[in-house]
């Protein structure tokens, strides 16, 4: 199992979305909806690569830092960044963008979130990297990199326009 992702990796992982997303919807008719921070970059990349295909959808960012099931056991205050939904989310198919599915948390509180602004037709989950260990009853439609990790590992994304650099690297936690 590699233990680090290299920006190649990242990038093929990126056509893998892409490809799966045009296979499964070829007419277009659906609408990508990043989470903040680090999916709604991988959503842009998504959304270059659709529009490199000739295929042009709406797409937004959503910022989940209020809706987390987490809030009252955080140490700081959440760093809110605001969402842009600049499409109407009723009737909608969103896929939602993110970089790491794990425990399914992250995407139970982008479907509150979304629901907020509306009823959509269909929701789809789009992932990066799916390192398992669901605590919730959600799976992805679309996979970039499916990675085994341990439940306790540490996965660190970085992507290049919010740090600088395209890499993956899981960490083992010892304890």
């Amino acid at each position: 199992m590699p233990r680090a992702l290299t920006e190649t990796d990242i990038a093929q992982a990126v056509k893998l979305l892409t490809a799966g997303i045009l296979e499964r919807n070829p007419q277009a008719g659906f609408v990508l909806v990043g989470l903040r921070s680090r999916g709604d970059e991988v959503a842009e990349r998504i959304l270059s690569a659709l529009e490199g295909e000739g295929v042009k959808v709406p797409m937004g960012v959503l910022d989940i830092s209020l809706y987390r099931d987490d809030l009252a056991h955080l140490n700081s205050n959440p760093k809110l960044q605001g969402s842009e939904i600049p499409f109407a989310v009723d009737g909608a198919h969103i896929i939602i963008v993110d970089d790491v599915l794990f425990t399914g948390r992250t995407v139970r509180s982008a479907i509150d979130a979304i629901m907020d602004y509306g009823r959509p037709a269909k929701i789809e989950l789009a992932v990066l990297i799916d390192r398992g260990h669901r605590e919730l009853p959600f799976a992805p439609d679309y996979i970039g990199i499916k990675l085994e990790t341990k439940r306790m590992d540490y996965v660190d994304v970085k992507l290049k326009d919010t740090d600088g650099v395209d890499s993956v690297e899981v960490t083992e936690n010892k304890d």
